[in-house]
């Protein structure tokens, strides 16, 4: 069974730094494309990140310079590093994973975001930026 589990999300303050993860279990995550997505509450969900499974990652404009993703193959698991946060990045996160063999996401992740359906999506966890 493919399940991701996130963690590390919580209160900062503008200008702090979280990091994010994402573990994998049934599946490696270096043979699927992972994305990250976040949903503030009253708006649609956003894509954050999408990795595609050779290690490319494409980033969403505004988190650009301030958010990182790297990898650690040996537990199987992701990191979002978010650094210089501000107010507007507060929403719910989520990690999703797609095989490649049924689409291709990372070249179309955005565009079809709104009705994209993954493989595996996670539970979310909590970011909340706030003085």
């Amino acid at each position: 069974q493919l399940q991701l589990v996130e963690s590390g999300g919580g209160l900062v303050q503008p200008g702090g730094s979280l990091r994010l993860s994402c573990a994998a279990s049934g599946f490696t995550l270096d043979s699927y494309s992972i994305a990250w997505i976040r949903q503030a509450p009253g708006k649609e969900r956003e894509g954050v990140s999408c990795t595609n499974q050779f290690g490319s990652t494409n980033y969403l404009k505004a988190v650009q310079g301030r958010f990182t993703i790297y990898r650690d193959y040996a537990e199987n698991t992701m990191w979002l590093q978010m650094d210089n946060l501000k107010p507007e990045d507060s929403a719910i996160y989520y990690c999703a994973a797609t095989n490649p063999e049924r689409l291709d996401m990372c070249p179309v992740f955005w565009e079809r975001l709104p009705t994209m359906t993954f493989d595996s999506w996670g539970q979310g966890t909590q970011v909340t930026v706030s003085p």
